[in-house]
């Protein structure tokens, strides 16, 4: 991806600044100091740091693996092979890997299989290794370790061993991963096992908890919608997908498709994320979207995008590119700060409170109305760097038949055969123009996603005239080397009305632009006027920068404190004040210029005063 592209540029940063301050972190919390003190045998009654900080130098790892692939680089490529090497000694001779359980001072192994995390920290482990493997290093020491504890979760909850589950499900998905890109059938059968054994109460279950909490109350293919902690979840469906599809489950994979639609029908926020419950950190019930409660963690998002993305590969449907899209831009790119040093973990559609975080320190706090550098429970900004670390994997699909282009941005594709130059401005243009340079056959299908919002969109080939085309798939047929697609879709801001049975936003609108969500900020409101009082009006949305301005009007609304109720015996008629115009700004960019208050949703003019 060029690097001055909108995903190019984010992807620079990542690797400039992201990989090195996850890892300075790591070092100053001692979390990388737990691997030595395994290896060297150390009592570790004092370990830092919570039982999953392994998982987030796996996660670290993994971004490193992918980064390396895209572009290598020598500095890096050192760092790497000297973080491996602290992970690789701390590995026990029977291929467990871990330093929260089982060593002097500590519990013993698997003693806590609902919160200890051991297995969810080596599927991560697993994930880097794979990561390696696939840009070119199948016999990295990384991939060994990576073996050696697969090795060693078969033979301790195979058939006939251990009969249980993590707590946090991930194991799953990496099992089935390793399982394809190491070609061992084995680990795909144990991640089976371990969907085929999630649902059954068999984990136990902490106080203020729940099975729902781990999935465990419903077996997988019996469920309808998903529930519970989000990541969880998410993580789950993604691995059941690579189950159900490796091992030709059709059963299976029919009931995750159910669980998809209606999650995506009743429990998804308009940016893409999920998780409406800071209690649990999970899934609501259905319509149940308050913006300013909204939890939309980070990595419910990542999680989101990895079970979406599997199953398009196997059903090809294209509303789950359509949905990747819309969690990339308004969740993954909302996280990280444009140093790529802070972040978001959750991810409000309506900030009440313009609060600082510690911007020098661990924040304690999830949410928060500007980006932190870091967590007491830091789980996103690694999960970002991976992300955006893989994303040309998500961006394109190549089978028999051509090349699918998915996401759009600037740069040279080479994938089966095709070579592809990109040239687009996306999402700030709508314009996508590709060149084929080089085609796998004489003719070959080149086909191109047309997103959901984008009625009116206009396709051209080699020059000739353009035609109209409906959101879904376009294809341009006999493909070959200078071939000329350019894609035309329309940027206009559109007013998005919710759904009336997501009680939280009755009688309030949204602006989107393209892929974007907008978003309204005090910072942007005239002195005095607050954000609580602004009201849309009829009047259409205007492109304006990278975002739109709106017609706004206000009202004057009683904010005395008198000690009364803030009810009344009849309907609020709030005075009419003064219309102005407000400028919306994409949702990802939101508190960039410090702490505001911000919101999404806007009540209407006219539902205000009915």
């Amino acid at each position: 991806m060029d690097a001055e592209g909108f995903w190019g540029h984010r992807q620079t940063t990542n690797a400039r600044a992201t990989l090195s301050h996850c890892r300075e972190w790591m070092d100053r919390l001692g979390w990388l100091d737990n691997f030595d003190r395994v290896a060297d045998g150390a009592v570790l009654d004092g370990r830092t740091g919570w039982v999953f900080s392994d998982s987030e130098v796996y996660k670290l790892l993994e971004a490193m693996a992918w980064e390396l692939g895209r572009a290598p680089e020598d500095e890096l490529a050192a760092t790497f092979t000297a973080l491996v090497a602290r992970v690789a000694r701390a590995q026990d001779d029977d291929g467990y890997l871990g330093t929260a359980f089982g060593h002097p001072g500590q519990a013993p192994r698997y003693s806590d299989l609902s919160m200890g995390h051991e297995l969810y920290n080596m599927g991560h482990l697993l994930q880097a290794a794979v990561a390696r493997s696939r840009t070119g290093h199948p016999h990295d020491l990384l991939v060994e370790v990576a073996r050696r504890a697969a090795d060693h979760i078969c033979r301790e909850f195979g058939e006939g061993a251990r009969d249980g589950v993590c707590g946090h499900a991930e194991i799953e998905v990496a099992l089935a991963e390793a399982g394809r890109a190491f070609g061992e059938r084995r680990y795909l059968d144990q991640a089976r096992l371990f969907v085929e054994r999630r649902g059954r109460g068999s984990l136990p279950v902490p106080p203020l908890q729940s099975p729902e909490y781990f999935q465990d109350d419903v077996p997988v293919r019996e469920a309808h919608v998903l529930r519970g902690h989000a990541v969880r979840a998410l993580y789950l469906s993604a691995g059941a997908v690579d189950v159900a599809v490796d091992t030709g489950d059709d059963e299976l994979l029919v009931a995750l498709e159910r669980q998809w639609r209606r999650t995506v029908g009743r429990r998804t926020y308009l940016t893409g994320g999920m998780g409406s419950r800071h209690q649990d950190e999970g899934f609501g019930d259905d319509w149940e979207l308050p913006a300013d409660r909204a939890y939309c963690e980070t990595c419910a998002g990542v999680a989101s995008v990895m079970f979406s993305w599997r199953l398009f590969l196997q059903t090809g449907d294209v509303r789950y590119p359509d949905l990747i899209e819309r969690t990339l831009f308004n969740v993954v790119a909302t996280s990280p700060g444009e140093d790529g040093r802070s972040f978001f973990y959750a991810n409000p559609l309506h900030q009440r409170d313009a609060v600082a975080s510690a911007l020098d320190g661990v924040n304690p706090r999830a949410e928060g109305g500007v980006r932190a550098p870091w967590f007491e429970v830091s789980c996103c900004p690694t999960n970002v760097a991976r992300t955006l670390a893989s994303l040309s994997a998500y961006a394109l699909a190549a089978d028999d038949d051509g090349l699918t282009v998915l996401q759009y941005a600037a740069g040279v594709v080479d994938a089966d055969g095709w070579r592809l130059r990109i040239d687009t401005r996306y999402p700030a243009e709508g314009r996508v123009a590709i060149t084929v340079r080089e085609a796998p056959k004489d003719a070959a299908r080149l086909r191109l996603r047309v997103p959901a919002w984008a009625e009116g969109a206009v396709v051209a080939v080699d020059g000739g005239p353009g035609r109209s085309v409906r959101p879904g798939w376009v294809d341009v047929d006999g493909a070959v080397a200078g071939t000329r697609v350019v894609l035309e879709l329309p940027l206009d801001p559109r007013v998005t009305f919710p759904d009336e049975r997501i009680d939280a936003v009755r009688g309030a609108a949204a602006i989107e632009r393209g892929p974007l969500v907008l978003c309204l900020e005090s910072v942007d409101l005239p002195d005095g006027v607050s954000l609580d009082d602004v009201r849309l009006t009829s009047v259409p949305p205007r492109p304006h920068a990278d975002g739109a301005r709106v017609t706004v009007t206000t009202v004057r609304s009683d904010h005395s404190s008198d000690g009364g109720l803030p009810y009344r015996p009849g309907p609020t008629r709030p005075e009419g004040g003064g219309t102005f115009e407000a400028d919306f700004v994409p949702y990802h960019r939101w508190a960039e210029r410090g702490p505001s208050r911000m919101r999404v949703f806007v009540p209407r003019e006219a539902a205000a005063s009915s």
